[in-house]
């Protein structure tokens, strides 16, 4: 939420404690779905880093901004960073402020761990909840100018225009994978069916996309229905919002944006995580782990010499192609950091296993971890690429850093962004093209591209591109880039409600 102009520095004493609201104007910033309480939170936590990176983006900029959140996310993100608490903190020119809200979602009962039945039941509360909640902040001197939610709660924009308070939506895919949604969600373009499984899709001002490179959510053999359900609802609710706030940036996918502009009031404002010159990068982060030390190790190797490997917080590979990777990684003789985090219970998979002997016959080539400040690890100099699972945090982490990447997609939009990826961006090779493939990649292939990623001539123009992507992303947050001026155009927005 955004509340009223005054000043919070000059005003702590209103600072909302609790959540969904930046101030001065303030805002509240209300992420999806906790995805679990306990065992599903794994799985917001793509959605909290954007959400929190736009929050201190707009904090810096002079706005006291609350985060708002289920409490079980709360307490797992105080646990990992002792920065988060229930007073304000200061951050740039202003204060974030968080405010974690009681789920009454009982973790342990039958259906305790059932996305689908979750996101319908936080629906029904927050449209409650959040009224309550803006009410409490208007009584404290700090009514709310603004709501901003992503694609997960679209309800958010329901409650918005109920009590008359504009709402915006950070969209927290690639502008591509907007347009695929907005396309289908309209029936525009042909996408593939039950009766046309296999068909192209060709989408305005963008490349030709082969059946299995859509959002897979889209395609009629994807199993998670209700989260093509829940996304196509924000296109429902499109009509209801100031602005859409993208974390993507103009140059990266000018075409795309340009049309999508002429139909919505799109603000590009990425990349987030480029923090302003003025405030410390690690001052508040969202994870849900703490971070393990790997900078040290990165310390000890040559430029250029590491495989990152990450497939996010959600996704967990069969352990056959865990054990492929390893091999692969092994006998292409390179070094790598491979994060490993281990399943929540929801998930009902064993813990990774890697195969017997492979960490000693590795040694000091390699480290592995559960969690570790990817940001920090992508800028190293001694990381050759990146083998990810391209989902769009990731993917824009990658491009403004300029490290090259191995695609390794599974689900979802990240199937799409390892198109562009390889594609478009042309700053990684693809090793494999998601569960549609239903194959195992073996070793051989994993050290074929391994190898070319990191030594020889595809390496350098690899590396080439990344950069020039790099700078670029740079340019757009910095003063006068389109980015900055966006989000200036924002914040002078909220400000004048």
């Amino acid at each position: 939420m955004i509340n009223g102009a005054a000043s919070s520095k000059a005003n702590s004493t209103n600072i909302p404690t609790s959540g969904e609201i930046l101030t001065k104007p303030d805002l509240t910033i209300n992420p999806s779905n906790n995805e679990d309480n306990t065992e599903l939170r794994q799985s917001g936590q793509g959605h909290v880093n954007p959400l929190l990176r736009l929050a201190k983006r707009l904090a810096s900029k002079g706005l006291l901004v609350t985060f708002s959140a289920p409490k079980i996310c709360g307490v797992e993100m105080k646990k990992a960073n002792p920065k988060i608490s229930n007073e304000p903190t200061p951050y740039g020119n202003d204060m974030i402020g968080f405010d974690f809200f009681e789920d009454e979602w009982d973790p342990s009962k039958p259906d305790g761990n059932d996305l689908e039945m979750y996101i319908q039941h936080l629906e029904i509360l927050g449209k409650k909840i959040l009224p309550i909640m803006i009410k409490k902040y208007a009584e404290q001197g700090s009514p709310v100018s603004c709501l901003i939610n992503n694609p997960f709660v679209p309800w958010v924009c329901d409650v918005a225009e109920s009590l008359g308070i504009p709402s915006a939506m950070l969209w927290i895919q690639s502008a591509a994978s907007f347009s695929a949604y907005y396309h289908y969600s309209h029936n525009l373009v042909l996408f593939p069916s039950e009766t046309q499984p296999q068909i192209d899709v060709q989408l305005p001002c963008m490349p030709l996309l082969k059946y299995d490179e859509i959002p897979s959510f889209l395609h009629p053999s994807s199993s998670y229905t209700f989260l093509k359900t829940v996304i196509l609802g924000q296109f429902k609710n499109i009509s209801k919002l100031t602005f859409v706030l993208m974390e993507t940036f103009q140059e990266l996918e000018h075409d795309v944006v340009n049309h999508l502009s002429e139909i919505f009031p799109i603000k590009t404002v990425g990349p987030l995580f480029k923090y302003p010159k003025e405030v410390a990068p690690n001052d508040v982060q969202g994870d849900f782990m703490k971070v393990e030390n790997c900078i040290d190790w990165l310390d000890t190797k040559s430029t250029s010499s590491v495989v990152y490997i990450s497939f996010g917080s959600v996704v967990i590979l069969k352990k056959e192609q865990v054990e492929e990777i390893a091999y692969g990684l092994l006998n292409s003789l390179v070094n790598f950091l491979w994060v490993i985090r281990p399943p929540t219970k929801v998930q009902n998979v064993d813990p990774i296993l890697l195969p017997n002997g492979f960490l000693e016959k590795v040694g000091d080539k390699g480290k592995i971890v559960q969690w570790c400040p990817q940001e920090q690890v992508l800028s190293h100099p001694s990381v050759a690429c990146f083998m990810t699972h391209c989902g769009w945090n990731s993917t824009m982490e990658a491009l403004s850093s300029g490290t090259p990447v191995l695609a390794f997609p599974q689900w979802g939009d990240q199937v799409t962004d390892a198109k562009y990826l390889v594609d478009v961006f042309k700053i990684g090779l693809r090793l494999c093209r998601g569960v549609a493939e239903n194959r195992i990649i073996p070793r051989e292939e994993v050290e074929i591209c391994v190898r070319e990623a990191t030594n020889g001539p595809k390496a350098l123009e690899l590396k080439e591109n990344a950069l020039k992507w790099k700078k670029k992303a740079e340019e757009a947050v910095a003063e006068g880039g389109s980015s900055e001026r966006n989000m200036q155009d924002f914040v002078d927005y909220v400000r004048s409600v």
